[in-house]
Formats: C-alpha cells, sequence, structure tokens
C-alpha cells in the first residue's frame, strides 16, 4: 500500500513538472504610457517578467523599469541584444533603463543566464 502510495505522489510530480516546462501558459502584455516627451512601463521580475511582453512605440525615447524582487542570481542581469544593454537589477529596487527604438518590429530579453525571456515590440 505504502509502495502505491510513493508511485501516485511520484506520477502527480512528473506530471506536474511537464505541464510547468511544456504547457502554453497564458502570456501578459502591456503597453508603455505615454508621458511627456517620452513613455514608460515598469516591468516585474519575479520568477521571470511580468508583463513578459512589452508594447513601445517607435521614435519615442522608453523608459523601462525594471522592479526585482526574485532573488535569484539568474534574474539579477537584464540583457537587451539589440540596443547593447546588459545591465544590473538591484534587489528590490526599480532600475531604470532608457531606450529609444528606432525600428519597428520584435526584440528580445533575457536574463544574463539566457534562461529567462521577455519580448518587446516595437510599433
Amino acid at each position: 500500500m505504502f509502495g502505491l502510495v510513493i508511485s501516485i505522489v511520484c506520477l502527480l510530480v512528473v506530471v506536474f513538472i511537464a505541464w510547468w516546462f511544456f504547457a502554453e501558459h497564458e502570456k501578459v502584455s502591456g503597453h508603455a504610457r505615454q508621458k511627456s516627451g517620452y513613455q514608460e512601463i515598469e516591468v516585474e521580475v519575479m520568477g521571470g517578467y511580468s508583463p513578459e511582453t512589452i508594447v513601445l512605440k517607435k521614435n519615442v525615447p522608453a523608459r523601462i523599469i525594471f522592479n526585482r524582487k526574485d532573488p535569484s542570481s539568474c534574474l539579477a542581469q537584464v540583457i537587451f541584444p539589440d540596443f547593447g544593454v546588459h545591465e544590473d537589477l538591484p534587489l528590490g529596487e526599480k532600475h531604470v533603463i532608457e531606450i529609444t527604438p528606432e525600428k519597428a518590429g520584435e526584440y528580445g530579453y533575457s536574463c544574463g543566464m539566457n534562461m529567462m525571456h521577455g519580448h518587446m515590440i516595437v510599433e
């Protein structure tokens, strides 16, 4: 009987892990707020990026405010390779990254270990 319970628990753990890594999860996107002369969006860093997709306007200076709440070292940096950005994100503090997207398109960003990814759409 004990072996059956252990087998069921192990099976449930395997199913949960498979779902966590391979199932489609809802992707949250957010549009930058337009301010006087620039646009701004805040991204929470906790087990990934939220919103995962940020939407910016072309040729408008952008302030992307990262608020890192996750203590893992993986999320201690953010990299926007297409914009030459590679910055540290201090834990428990807001950190502003300023860019001016000049071309419409889709761009990626990631943590320093390239394990967590975000998406940026420039319209």
